[in-house]
């Protein structure tokens, strides 16, 4: 059974300069779309990508992350949108890539879907209200 799962990955310092992608990879026979990375010599990395491949593997592939030290998040767990500051005004949705962000015609309200985001960070910088949050 195959399984396709969006992740952040946690990268401390120390490991930031070894191929852990490159295992995923050729090791576990996982594929991968890396959606956002901010990887600093020395310093900690994060990297926000999809994996995907069979269940077996993934399994072992994030057993294998585990075992490096490596911090790993659903992506869901970053991303929210505080309902109580959300007015609807839909100035996230026009600057959405991924069409995480989408206005229901019938109740004008906006509608997050977090499996379809991928963190850009976009729409932060465009709600007036402040009520989108990436937490990394």
């Amino acid at each position: 059974m195959a399984i396709s799962k969006r992740v952040v990955l946690h990268f401390p310092s120390r490991m930031v300069d070894q191929p852990i992608i490159y295992r995923l990879v050729k090791d576990y026979d996982l594929v991968l779309n890396i959606l956002k990375a901010s990887v600093t010599p020395k310093e900690e990395g994060i990297m926000v990508l999809e994996l995907s491949g069979a269940r077996q593997d993934y399994d072992k592939g994030i057993k294998y992350l585990k075992g490096t030290g490596v911090k790993i998040q659903s992506l869901g767990q970053d991303v929210m949108r505080n309902d109580a500051r959300c007015t609807h005004c839909g100035a996230c949705v026009a600057i959405c890539p991924t069409g995480a962000l989408s206005l229901d015609l019938a109740t004008k309200k906006v509608n997050f879907d977090e499996e379809r985001c991928t963190a850009c960070g976009l729409c932060v910088l465009a709600c007036p209200p402040r009520a989108m949050e990436v937490h990394f």
